[in-house]
């Protein structure tokens, strides 16, 4: 099955591109972004070589269900969805950190606290938890945000403001969006039967000076679920949680001797493998959102792309 896996557009006053690990951002002219979502598939900070079917499609319209149901909570980018894998909107300066926000042991805090260590990004976590606890409150753990192929870094509010990154006030604003923004989500997904354990946002200023949300919230690529039913007795008994996120890929890449150091060697990707990565994306679309997914018409999808795109555009200007 045919995916997108790198994209070469060039769309009306078009004036930049930007080839992220999973997005392809273009800047058009008047502060516009055209956000297309590839079906790459990243995990360690690696692109994978192989694409995953309807991936994009998943991330994009998830998002643009999490997006339109938190716009009275914080302002966001988006301004349409002209494509199933496409969002335009308003152009804003990113800040260099990206907000992780955690209700629970799981990922690399549970990897951190394993080791014996109790600090995280300058927060301490309590003595006595075992992996897949809720934390007493949520915490928040920041990382820098890099360029492709660098390694985000764990960062301390305090090293944030220290080294001037963002300024006091403005984060103060990022943590507490993160807080509701968290709190929204997991109500969202409680509604749903799932839990949001952990996810991360990022968000950017326009010109105008407000702060808004960026890129995807609560999908599968930036967020972990649990399900909620059985979740008290797997903790009781010591099982594993049933999880809903990429973290099964990551796992399939570290049995596979695969944790995106130097030297290891990407495993063997196969189809078989791609279309059972892209069953638990679509599977997972329809838990979180409680919609049906209708996957799109994948016979020329970079030319569906550009057609839909240029229509949009063209309705924006003469509209």
């Amino acid at each position: 099955m045919s995916t997108l896996t790198h994209s070469d557009f060039q769309f009306p006053g078009q004036k930049a591109v930007y080839h992220g690990k999973v997005r392809d951002v273009y800047t058009l002219e008047n502060d516009l972004l055209v956000m297309v979502a590839s079906d790459r598939i990243s995990a360690f900070d690696v692109v994978l070589p192989k694409g995953i079917p309807h991936k994009g499609q998943v991330l994009n319209q998830m998002a643009e269900h999490f997006l339109t149901a938190t716009e009275d909570i914080v302002p966001n980018w988006r301004q349409a969805c002209p494509d199933p894998v496409v969002t335009v909107g308003k152009r804003a300066e990113a800040f260099k950190v990206e907000m992780v926000i955690r209700g629970y042991m799981s990922g690399h805090a549970a990897r951190t606290y394993a080791t014996g260590e109790r600090l995280l990004c300058g927060v301490r976590m309590p003595d006595g938890l075992k992996e897949s606890d809720v934390f007493p409150e949520a915490i928040i753990t920041p990382t820098t945000k890099e360029a492709l192929g660098a390694h985000d870094e764990d960062i301390s509010r305090e090293e944030i403001l220290r080294q001037g990154i963002v300024s006091e006030p403005d984060y103060l604003q990022l943590e507490a969006y993160t807080r509701a923004l968290f709190a929204k989500g997991q109500e969202m997904a409680s509604e749903r039967g799932l839990i949001l354990v952990d996810t991360k946002y990022e968000f950017g200023k326009l010109a105008s000076g407000q702060i808004v949300l960026i890129d995807e919230i609560h999908t599968p690529d930036s967020s972990r679920y649990f399900l909620a039913e059985g979740y008290a007795e797997r903790q009781a008994s010591g099982e594993a949680q049933q999880q809903l996120s990429k973290e099964f890929v990551r796992q399939f890449l570290m049995a596979n001797g695969f944790q995106g150091k130097e030297s290891q060697q990407i495993p063997e990707l196969t189809d078989a493998w791609a279309q059972s990565v892209s069953d638990r994306y679509i599977h997972l679309f329809e838990l979180v959102t409680g919609k049906a997914f209708v996957p799109t018409d994948r016979t020329d999808i970079a030319q569906r792309i550009q057609t839909n795109v240029e229509r949009f555009l063209s309705s924006v200007t003469h509209g």
